[in-house]
């Protein structure tokens, strides 16, 4: 391949260096390992700056990671470098006055919160705890801050968990005694410790002690283990906390029965705000003039893939009522946008993640957004500030107008690494499925791909089973590093996936084998007659967890379709999966169990539990 002698300079708030760039090459792993990171992004309140990290990772897989700015008031503005200490700086907020940033970093052995002033000046530590920081808030005023840190519950002091910590890391022996579910999640066995949060007064010097205010709480919050401080937040007067958690109940297994609750910053019995609800509450947020709180329900117990509803909550006359209501879509994330009367909304749509604004009073839903899978990282009046991805984008910064017009780009951290990548094209596709509906998929291109020439199919097929292999990017499955070996890649989302309506997720419920079967086989045989380059007869199919359990079925019950199949951590015992799960709820509901009769069985197995686990095993 002939080569090209380009130099080009990456330019990332100040650090500049030279890249010779060869002629683009097919995606590889080691492509995807090497790509730098974008995370931690925050837009002042004043909505003129933008804050965020980059992890920059050079050719022999070394990384630094520092925070840059980016002045939004000015066109093609270039980044200022902010940080140059080793370490990554995480979570960045603004102050509330926007003249000083906060951070979690490791700058003197356990992760803490730092300040910044964005005037120039070192950093300075604002906690100094004996545990580490696993995520913060701040409340509007920024004279407090409330804190997640991992502890024992049995502990009333910070540094007794710091304790309980070092002796259980010294022990010879690995034993745990459990006396009720849950006691791993996947291959991790719980420790006994838990999330809790704690609120501490900010002042001159580094805060070493603070209040728990769950303390006693024997379940997670932030809820293990994919939440995070989007559950949690201080009420607009700073005087309570409001989080997502369980109640303590022997059920905790069998129940998604997730509440939101409200503590008193100085502690104290915690308010059950969704106690109603038995099905899952989660992510609050209020409007600036503390009048109103959004949330996020789902109505079925039990059930993990339910519609998340958008949930309205007067704070003064009680009254709630249900945001857009025929909107049959579910959101995951949700927060107040330039005024007190509208939402900005994520939610999964045909195969992307949109971006949504939505009316509070009439309902009105509408997308800002919709091409790739976006997350919504702040506003100011003209603008929101997005983080966009699509299956040849690993993410970086834009800003669009609240029209969804005038799409920027304000970073691009990869360009240089980028520029010698060849990704594949692709383009979505639809095609009738079980029941003659319509159902969607993409399609991929080899990277090397030529006019006229037959290529082997990578048919992948995704988890869940209620998720989806859409418009987005990732370093897992990332379906481009098939296009860049050579094949043609195929991706169906079948009845169950999410994104297309809840009727059409809860459709595989009961019927795993089913319409999922049939849109697989359909779709293959539609993308194939579509796409005449693809060639059917030479196709290869692989999935992970569902996807695995699907490569199971397919030898089963389409043994004639493949060459190979490819199974990944994928069921092959619907009886035995449901005694190595620790969410019980998932099985019960997908197959229809009996809960009442299964909670008694495995309580009378096991009153106490005793396992060894780790090195020490009998």
């Amino acid at each position: 391949m002939k080569t090209t002698a380009l130099i080009s300079a990456l330019m990332l708030g100040g650090l500049s260096f030279a890249v010779q760039s060869a002629e683009p090459t097919p995606f590889t792993v080691q492509q995807l390992v090497n790509l730098n990171k974008l995370h931690s992004a925050a837009v002042s309140h004043n909505g003129k700056q933008l804050v965020y990290g980059v992890k920059l990772i050079d050719a022999d897989g070394e990384s630094t990671s520092d925070l840059y700015s980016l002045d939004l008031t000015k066109q093609n503005a270039k980044p200022v470098q902010l940080t140059q200490v080793k370490g990554t700086e995480s979570q960045v907020q603004f102050a509330p006055d926007d003249q000083s940033i906060f951070f979690v970093a490791s700058r003197d052995g356990s992760n803490q919160i730092y300040q910044m002033p964005l005037s120039g000046g070192e950093a300075k530590q604002v906690t100094d705890f004996p545990l580490d920081v696993a995520g913060y808030k701040l409340a509007n005023d920024g004279k407090q801050v409330v804190v997640n840190m991992r502890v024992s519950p049995q502990c009333e002091t910070l540094q007794c968990s710091a304790d309980k910590k070092a002796q259980q890391a010294e022990k010879q022996t690995t034993g745990r005694e459990y006396t009720q579910l849950m006691v791993r999640h996947w291959d991790t066995w719980h420790d006994h410790a838990r999330n809790h949060l704690f609120v501490a007064q900010l002042g001159d010097k580094p805060v070493k002690t603070a209040v728990d205010i769950t303390q006693g709480l024997d379940t997670e919050t932030p809820p293990k283990p994919f939440s995070g401080m989007e559950e949690v937040t201080f009420t607009p007067d700073g005087k309570y906390v409001v989080y997502t958690a369980k109640a303590p109940s022997k059920d905790q297994a069998w129940i998604t029965n997730y509440d939101l609750w409200k503590v008193p910053v100085a502690g104290g019995k915690a308010e059950n705000l969704t106690e109603d609800n038995k099905a899952w509450d989660a992510h609050a947020t209020f409007s600036k003039d503390g009048r109103y709180m959004a949330y996020l329900a789902m109505s079925r117990p039990g059930f993990e893939a339910d519609r998340f509803r958008i949930m309205l909550r007067d704070t003064v006359t009680g009254k709630e009522k249900e945001v857009a209501p025929l909107w049959d879509r579910s959101p995951h994330s949700l927060s107040f946008g330039r005024d007190n009367k509208t939402l900005l909304a994520t939610a999964q749509d045909v195969g992307q993640v949109s971006v949504y604004e939505i009316n509070t009073q009439f309902g009105d839903v509408k997308r800002i957004y919709g091409l790739g899978s976006n997350s919504i990282v702040g506003f100011n009046q003209d603008n929101l500030i997005i983080s966009h991805k699509s299956l040849v984008e690993p993410g970086d910064l834009h800003k669009i107008s609240f029209e969804g017009e005038n799409l920027t780009r304000l970073t691009d951290v990869n360009k240089e690494k980028l520029a010698q990548v060849k990704f594949g094209e692709y383009q979505q596709f639809s095609f009738k499925g079980w029941n003659n509906e319509e159902v969607f998929g993409y399609w991929i291109k080899p990277a090397n791909f030529k006019k006229g020439e037959k290529y082997p199919i990578a048919f992948l097929v995704h988890g869940g089973p209620q998720g989806s292999f859409g418009n987005g990017f990732s370093t897992r499955w990332n379906p481009q590093l098939w296009a860049g070996a050579g094949y043609g890649v195929v991706m169906v989302d079948f009845h169950g996936s999410t994104g297309y309506g809840q009727a059409f997720t809860d459709s595989i419920t009961q019927d795993w084998g089913g319409k999922p079967l049939e849109d697989l086989q359909k779709g293959l045989a539609a993308v194939t007659e579509q796409q005449k380059w693809l060639d059917e007869d030479n196709a290869c199919a692989l999935g992970g967890s569902y996807g695995g359990y699907m490569m199971n079925w397919i030898q089963g019950n389409w043994n004639d379709g493949f060459k190979c199949l490819v199974n990944h951590a994928g069921l092959f015992d619907m009886r035995s999966m449901y005694y190595v799960t620790e969410e019980l709820w998932f099985p019960e509901f997908e197959f229809g169990v009996s809960t009442k009769i299964t909670k008694n069985y495995t309580r009378s197995l096991t009153p106490s539990i005793m396992l060894k686990i780790g090195k020490h095993r009998c």
